[in-house]
């Protein structure tokens, strides 16, 4: 069996250590998670009775990330073959290794009953061996300790256990820093890539980095460089992700948000409302692609033709074939206004601002799969004046694509004082 791999230099040093404990932070787009999935593939593939699990914070996400990056890492591998070597199965998520009956399993550390779940973890053939904990930022250092506590018991002669944790990193005081980076310890490798470590970038990837670079070069600093940063200025504090309800039925209003793009993000949201409280239920996020092809994977992915798509209104030719697909799509009218208050309106909204004499407590709660949502939300901030320091009532106009989406889809209810007219 002849498998071509496709790897970056920088990671040859993690891929071959034995260390328990590999931690690499770098920026958006470094290949750090390709790497990462690439090598377990390999590991399971050579050494028989190890097993793999994939953390996330929160379960479900691992279907859109390492889920996603193990199965990608197959079929460049395989291609039509893959099947001949691999067990692929998403419900529940697990891949084995049909020669050796090695697997990997998917779990997170949500909350108590998933973190004891973590306890009974048995496997076909061999123990657990690896983890790989993606976003690690997200996790606790309670909730490493107790994944970390899994990985004990005599192994077989060559055998070793080996925790891998991939992150950007955001804070600066985040625990990962102080454990890690700021203690020396012999059972750790630390590790750091950036994009521009990864030869297989695309032209399009370098440019948006380049327009970040200049648009927000603190956030660069973190997403671009992969330095330590703390992202201060953040816009919305009033959210949290959470296992939101699919059924429309459980909710005031439902409204959708579209924020037309093709080199960035075209973004659409599916949102609820209820009691003052925003939820956000499901994304399509992509990139380069046109509307005509857009469409056909909203419907397929139960996005609702009978309820309001509030969109750009600098964008009439994509409202009209997104109504002549029979969705109810329609510009929102924007106050008469510069666009900078515009925006602080509506973001005034979404914390609770409903007038100038009146305040609700209002949350915002997002289905834990719209990871490119939650990813916006983390790093949506305002501008700061790099001569005092200060930060302007302007956002930063940058990997923003589903916040707008966000605001344009309740403006129905912003207007309307609540429960949108719109029927």
């Amino acid at each position: 069996m002849e498998i071509t791999i496709r790897a970056n230099p920088c990671f040859r040093e993690v891929d071959r250590s034995q260390k328990r404990y590999i931690i690499m932070k770098g920026s958006a787009g470094s290949g750090k998670s390709v790497d990462t999935a690439q090598n377990y593939i390999l590991r399971l593939m050579r050494d028989k009775g190890r097993n793999l699990l994939c953390v996330r914070k929160s379960d479900i996400t691992n279907r859109d990330s390492t889920y996603a990056e193990l199965t990608g890492a197959i079929y460049r591998m395989f291609g039509d073959s893959a099947k001949q070597y691999w067990i692929v199965k998403q419900s529940p998520l697990m891949l084995e290794c049909k020669a050796n009956g090695n697997q990997i399993i998917f779990r997170g550390v949500n909350d108590e009953s998933q973190r004891e779940k973590l306890k009974s973890i048995t496997f076909k053939t061999g123990k657990l061996t690896d983890v790989w904990i993606e976003e690690a930022t997200e996790i606790t250092q309670s909730d490493f300790e107790i994944i970390d506590d899994r990985l004990r018991g005599i192994l077989p002669d060559g055998q070793f256990y080996q925790i891998r944790c991939t992150f950007n990193p955001v804070n600066k005081n985040h625990w990962i820093k102080k454990v890690f980076f700021d203690t020396l310890d012999p059972n750790v490798l630390t590790h750091h890539s950036t994009y521009l470590d990864n030869r297989f970038i695309d032209a399009a990837y370098h440019a948006r980095m380049a327009r970040r670079k200049e648009v927000d070069p603190e956030g660069y600093r973190i997403y671009g460089l992969g330095e330590w940063g703390e992202i201060g200025g953040l816009i919305l504090h009033n959210w949290e992700t959470a296992e939101v309800s699919q059924n429309l039925n459980d909710y005031d209003d439902i409204a959708l948000g579209q924020d037309f793009g093709f080199n960035h993000a075209n973004a659409i949201l599916l949102l609820g409302m209820r009691d003052d409280n925003i939820y956000i239920l499901r994304e399509l996020y992509v990139f380069e692609q046109e509307t005509s092809e857009i469409i056909p994977v909203a419907m397929k992915n139960g996005f609702p033709t009978d309820r309001v798509m509030w969109c750009d209104s600098a964008e009439p030719d994509r409202i009209k074939m997104w109504k002549s697909a029979g969705f109810r799509a329609r510009p929102v009218q924007k106050e008469k206004t510069t666009e900078k208050k515009y925006q602080v309106s509506q973001i005034d909204w979404l914390k609770g601002v409903v007038s100038r004499d009146k305040a609700v407590k209002r949350q915002i709660f997002v289905d834990a799969s719209c990871v490119n949502t939650i990813k916006e939300l983390q790093q949506w901030k305002w501008k700061k004046d790099e001569k005092t320091g200060q930060y302007l009532d302007e956002p930063v106009p940058f990997q923003d694509d589903a916040m707008a989406a966000l605001r344009y889809g309740v403006e129905g209810w912003r207007k309307s004082g609540g429960v949108s007219v719109w029927r």
